[in-house]
């Protein structure tokens, strides 16, 4: 297990509740805080090399932070198997654990990509963080969101074109919550952002 946080660009195995999981990290020499994303449905292709998480994962290293990107259980060199989100939610909690151990000073930015940023807003919800980014978050999919209370600074971007994620039903879930995000809608985007990740970027940037 590393007890430091690697400088540069790493590829590692750490402990997880369900065994070992796989771990990409990026780090520059100074950072400001530590951004752990988390990646699509493990069940539809979902990984940490998606490229909207890749996105996310830039967009961090530009604003200066390290960066975490990590497989799910039973994604790449992760073991063990999908547990309806409360497995990979322990997961993320892994995770937060061993940032918390090895940059104790450091604050904590948590971002995640649909079913990722599903699985990171109910982590928002249990610990403090810093900052959340939810990138399309599936919320008639994941109960453990319904009621969620994320009180920290919290952007949202949803593509209102996007067919697996409706744009209606994120909206009308926003409207429940009693600590509301700050909304980026993108026009006629669709749920993988073809075409518009370098936007995507951009206004994640501005928006900070």
């Amino acid at each position: 297990m590393y007890s430091e946080f690697p400088l540069g660009e790493e590829i590692f195995l750490l402990p997880g509740p369900a065994g070992d999981l796989e771990v990409l990290t990026t780090s520059p020499a100074e950072a400001k805080a530590v951004a752990i994303i988390c990646h699509p449905h493990p069940l539809f292709s979902g990984t940490m090399h998606n490229k909207v998480v890749s996105t996310l994962a830039k967009t961090c290293q530009e604003l200066g932070l390290r960066t975490v990107r990590f497989n799910f259980r039973g994604v790449g060199k992760s073991t063990g198997t999908f547990a309806e989100g409360v497995g990979e939610a322990d997961d993320l909690f892994a995770i937060i654990q061993w940032v918390q151990h090895v940059c104790p000073a450091e604050k904590i930015w948590l971002a995640g990509f649909s079913f990722g940023a599903a699985v990171s807003i109910y982590a928002a919800t249990k610990i403090h963080v810093e900052k959340l980014i939810s990138i399309a978050p599936p919320v008639s999919r994941f109960p453990l969101i319904k009621n969620a209370v994320v009180t920290c600074p919290w952007i949202l971007v949803q593509g209102d074109a996007d067919d697996i994620v409706l744009a209606d039903e994120v909206f009308a879930w926003i409207e429940t919550l009693t600590h509301k995000p700050t909304v980026i809608r993108m026009l006629g985007v669709g749920h993988f952002f073809h075409g518009q990740l370098l936007q995507l970027k951009q206004k994640l940037i501005d928006a900070q």
